[in-house]
């Protein structure tokens, strides 16, 4: 069992940054790939970004490549998102999610999520 905690949403304005963070505990965590989900009002949750059990691996969704940057520090049990030239439509829930799986854009494969941050982005 693995719990995950997220934080570090906001209120940021369009090309303004923040770093979003995902605390795990319980379970192994070098054991697990790390991904971030989003979900925007009325909207299904949508694949962000994802990273290997080592870190060396990455993938990101064409929306918001270029723009934000995961990775994830084992010795701390925690991943992290930093996002860069936010715009309007990044505004959403942002979760992390832990799965044995990578890489998978299909959240039925991630084994654990976290409670959510808000992110919001002013225009």
């Amino acid at each position: 069992q693995m719990q995950l905690v997220d934080s570090g949403g906001g209120l940021v304005q369009a090309g303004g940054s923040l770093r979003l963070s995902c605390a795990a505990s319980g379970d192994t965590f070098s054991d697990y790939a790390m991904y971030w989900i989003r979900q925007a009002p009325g909207k299904e949750r949508e694949f962000v970004a994802s990273i290997t059990w080592n870190g060396r691996g990455s993938d990101y969704a064409d929306s918001v490549k270029g723009r934000f940057t995961i990775s994830r520090d084992n010795a701390k049990n925690a991943i992290y998102l930093q996002m860069n030239s936010l715009k309007p439509e990044d505004a959403a829930i942002y979760y992390c999610a832990a799965s044995k799986s990578w890489p998978t854009r299909r959240t039925e494969d991630y084994q654990y999520w976290g409670q959510g941050t808000q992110v919001t982005v002013s225009s």
